[in-house]
Order: structure tokens, then sequence, then C-alpha cells
């Protein structure tokens, strides 16, 4: 660490445009980190400089990053708190001497403190999103952590409605402290003219009627819900039968389970699941229709390239999924936890392939309108320009 450091004050010494130091609790495959790549990939370089402090590891998901000037550190934290990391940090910051320590979620809250010790000028915090340990936001022990780190946060951002009413509720953020913002897509890459294969997978989409999600397939995310709802599809509508299929991308604890199921169900052919994809535009390319049937989300990158991509799409009423979705416009939402809800959306769709056509249409329209990666860049470059401006270090509430 000292090396690399010592290269980096160098380069710093050298290098007048301010830094932005991106903390969160892994670097791997995921919509948060999704996100913070996005907005590196497409600020303008010129503006400012970008390094990542992983909490525990950085996997090979950095190869997504396309610029060769951002530094990645790894701290290999082990679970649970992490006040014997705070000297580590310290002298990481006063090293790194950023402009910025934006850190993002819970998991990483806890290196405000010490950015806040080592002067880092401005000190955002965004809330991307609720884990399964707290689906309503109810959970009195964080609501305490949040109020303890309170003071020593610049400013936050909240990427659904939701989210920011919890941080202004709650937690107590005054709202001038608290900005809402949303992911933007990529909407050149996320696009189609028509339906195509997914490379290598086993479905025709020209005979089949393939209904699809990607994501970790962990408990938050609740693929067995959909795997449920696939099962009772099939099952109220055996003349889908030939036709349907359920396609899996992504990696984790759940999907043994949901093979299983689906083995189980004696339906194990009408389904894949192939584990993490690194092409997901051409996956979306290859579905019909996009389902989420997350337990809790923040704002979902997965449905805004969903939506990019053409799709109509069925997700739970959770989070921000319905500032995205706009109900019986460009998807249908459904309880969370509910496969019999789910199972009835799909069906809607399967039977009103007009419908779906035209939910897909809507969907992209709104990307474009609302959600564009230059429209998001452009939010979050003013906001660190607006604060840097008013050398927000207040360390007042």
């Amino acid at each position: 660490m000292s090396a690399g450091l010592s290269v980096q004050r160098a380069a710093a010494a050298a290098d007048e445009r301010p830094l932005v130091l991106h903390v969160m609790y892994r670097f791997d495959t995921g919509g948060l980190e999704n996100g913070v790549v996005n907005l590196i990939n497409h600020m303008p370089a010129d503006r400012y400089r970008h390094a990542i402090v992983a909490l525990t590891e950085v996997t090979d998901f950095r190869k997504r990053l396309q610029r060769d000037d951002v530094e990645c550190f790894a701290l290999n934290k082990p679970p649970g708190q992490g006040f014997w990391l705070y000297p580590q940090l310290y002298r990481l910051f006063r090293a790194l001497k950023p402009a910025i320590v934006h850190s993002r979620n819970l998991a990483a809250l806890e290196v405000q403190l010490p950015a806040w010790a080592a002067r880092v000028p401005v000190r955002i915090h965004g809330e991307h999103g609720r884990d399964v340990g707290d689906l309503d936001g109810r959970n009195r022990a964080y609501q305490r952590v949040r109020r303890f780190y309170k003071p020593f946060v610049s400013h936050y951002i909240a990427l659904s409605r939701d989210l920011g009413d919890y941080l202004t509720g709650p937690v107590g953020v005054p709202p001038a402290r608290v900005s809402q913002f949303v992911n933007g897509v990529d909407t050149s890459r996320f696009q189609r003219q028509q339906v195509e294969a997914i490379p290598g997978g086993p479905f025709d989409p020209a005979a089949h009627w393939l209904i699809g999600t990607v994501g970790r397939m962990a408990p938050v995310k609740d693929q067995l819900m959909l795997t449920r709802a696939f099962i009772a599809l099939i099952g109220q509508a055996p003349d889908l039968r030939p036709r349907a299929r359920l396609v899996l991308i992504g990696d984790g604890p759940l999907r043994a389970q949901c093979q299983a199921l689906l083995d189980e169900a004696d339906l194990g052919g009408l389904a894949w699941l192939p584990g993490e994809r690194t092409d997901v535009p051409a996956v979306m390319r290859g579905l019909h229709v996009f389902a989420l049937p997350s337990l809790a989300e923040g704002i979902s990158n997965t449905i805004l390239e969903a939506m990019a991509s053409g799709l109509p799409v069925v997700a739970t009423e959770v989070g921000g999924n319905a500032d995205l979705v706009t109900r019986d416009v460009s998807g249908l939402l459904v309880p969370a936890a509910d496969p019999e809800a789910m199972a009835a959306a799909l069906l809607r769709l399967a039977r009103d392939p007009a419908l779906a056509a035209a939910m897909g249409e809507a969907g992209r329209a709104r990307v474009e309108q609302d959600f564009s990666m230059r429209a998001m860049v452009a939010r979050y470059q003013g906001l660190y320009d607006t604060l840097r401006g008013h050398n927000a270090g207040s360390h007042k509430n």
C-alpha cells in the first residue's frame, strides 16, 4: 500500500484535477457498482480524477473502467464494524488528498468519520437501496447508525423518493442536504431493432417467449419468487408450455435453489440459468419481457436497461421501481413476494403481444427523455461543482 500511495502522491502533485474518491463495500458486479463505472467512464476526463476504495475486495469488474487513470484500493476488511480500519483510512485520505469522498450505502458509511478527521472538504454519501435486513427502513439499529454518522456527511444523494423520505424522516437529515438523483443508462448500448438470439443460449426467440431477469441471485433480489411465478404461469396456462421460457442471469446463493424448484416441477428444460454474464445488452435483446421480483430496490439499473432495450417490465412495487415503471404504460407493478400476482401479470402480456410491444416502446421513450447517461453525469458533476464551490465542510447536524 505504501508504494502505491507514493506513486499516487507524485501523480496528484502533477495533476491539478480534483480527485473524487468513490468508496463502497465491494467493487464487484452489481447495480451500484455499475452506476459508479458509468459515472467515471462518461464524466469528462478534464474535470475530475477518480479513484475507487473497496472496503473488502476489488474484482475483475474493474476491467469495466475505460479510463487508465483510475486507481483501485482493496482494504480486505473482514465482516463487522470497522473502527480498527479508521487509521488506515485516515492515512489513505491524507495521502491521496481527495477533494470529495463519495461513499455508497450503509456498509461504506463508516468511512465518513475518518474522511472528516482527514479534513476532506466535501463528503457525500449515497443511499442506493436497502438490503434484506431492512426492507422497509424500520430497522432502528440502522437508523441509529445513520444518525451517528450524520454530522460527518456534507451532503446526501438518494436514488429514489422512498430513500429520500427515509433520510429526511427517521434519519433526520435536513432536506437541503439531500439531493434525489436517478441513474442513467447508455441508450447507445441498450437498444434493439428486433429480438435476437442470446449468444450461447438454448432458446429461439422466434419460437419461444422469453421472460428474463438479470441480477445477483441473493435473497433481496428474490429470484425464487419469479421462479415460482413461472411455475404458476405454466400451471395456469398449459398452452404456454411449448413457448414460454425463463432466463435467470446472475450468480449467487439462490441460483441452485431456483434450479431445484424448476427441476422439482419438471420444468428444468424450460429455463436457463447460465450464471453471470458480461454481455447484458445482448441478453436484453433476446428477451420478450423483463421481470424484476426484488424485495427492495433503490433505482434499478436493470429496469432502466430493459426499458432502453424496448422491453415491457413487470416489477415489484418496492423502492424506486414505481419511479421508473409507469403503471399500465411502460409495464406492470405487482406486490413483492407474491408469485401469483407476478404470474398473472406475465400471463396478461403473453396473451396481449400488442400491449407488450406498446409498453416496450413507451419505456424506451421514457428513458430517452428522463434517464439518459448525459443527464445523469450532468447531475453528479453539477453537485460536485456546487459543493466544492460552496466549500461544503460543515460539521453541523
